[in-house]
């Protein structure tokens, strides 16, 4: 049985669709780029990570296999069903989600900073800085500057014969975007459309700092990584 769709978002295709509106096949062919050598080179060897949303391993596996302790999260059954069973993985949604433990690395990628709904972005953020350890990191991905000013556009999917396609990134009220996607194969084509408000850095700033985070840095010449420190919110400064 599938997961139950997210308002706004939808997807189309052979086998399982996320609540988010992800293809689960499509995510198992996407390469994972060099996400794991961002990641590694921010943190310290052997760090505790929580991944949130880390659909079928695509970076879980490589940070496993470079020695971080990963526990991995995300929402859909069907995704949690494709990361190896030597990785502790978690369902639930990542804005409900309370462990009861800390680590010293979140990460939270695949643009989910964007969620159409504020809220939503607000409690990916909570859950960020209440599962990150005093002195630890936040690790997060940013879209591009002009992400949704570049469409339509597509791009070769690397190691592989599909194309990826951005259609449309069309207005539907309170600075959020619907955005269309289609990811094309040989044996198969899906689409999906989910959500996205673009943030400007300042109001990206202001949402880590509402949730008791900071940046410190950003990590890629793009700036689509960035790493942030939580802080005591009832002081002035970063916490130590």
């Amino acid at each position: 049985m599938s997961d139950e769709r997210r308002e706004g978002y939808d997807g189309t295709g052979p086998g399982a669709i996320t609540p988010d509106g992800c293809a689960v096949e499509v995510w198992t062919r996407l390469p994972v780029g060099d996400a794991p050598d961002v990641i590694e080179a921010a943190v310290p060897p052997g760090a505790k990570i929580l991944e949130l949303g880390c659909g079928v391993g695509r970076m879980t596996h490589p940070l496993v296999d470079r020695g971080f302790a990963v526990t991995a999260v995300d929402e859909s059954a069907e995704m949690l069903a494709r990361v190896r069973a030597d990785v502790r993985t978690v369902r639930s949604p990542i804005e409900r989600l309370d462990l009861g433990e800390r680590f010293d690395v979140v990460v939270l990628a695949s643009f989910l900073v964007h969620a159409g709904d504020p809220a939503v972005r607000q409690g990916l953020l909570e859950t960020c800085r209440r599962h990150v350890t005093g002195d630890g990191c936040v690790l997060v991905q940013r879209e591009g500057e002009d992400w949704h000013r570049n469409v339509p556009r597509e791009s070769r999917i690397a190691g592989t014969d599909g194309v990826a396609r951005i259609l449309s990134a069309t207005p539907v009220g309170s600075g959020v975007n619907s955005v269309h996607a289609e990811y094309v194969f040989p044996d198969g084509t899906w689409t999906q459309t989910f959500l996205s408000r673009p943030l400007s850095t300042e109001a990206f700033e202001q949402a880590l700092t509402d949730a008791g985070l900071r940046v410190e840095a950003y990590l890629t010449e793009d700036r689509t990584w960035v790493r942030a420190r939580p802080f005591n919110r009832s002081r002035s400064g970063p916490a130590r």
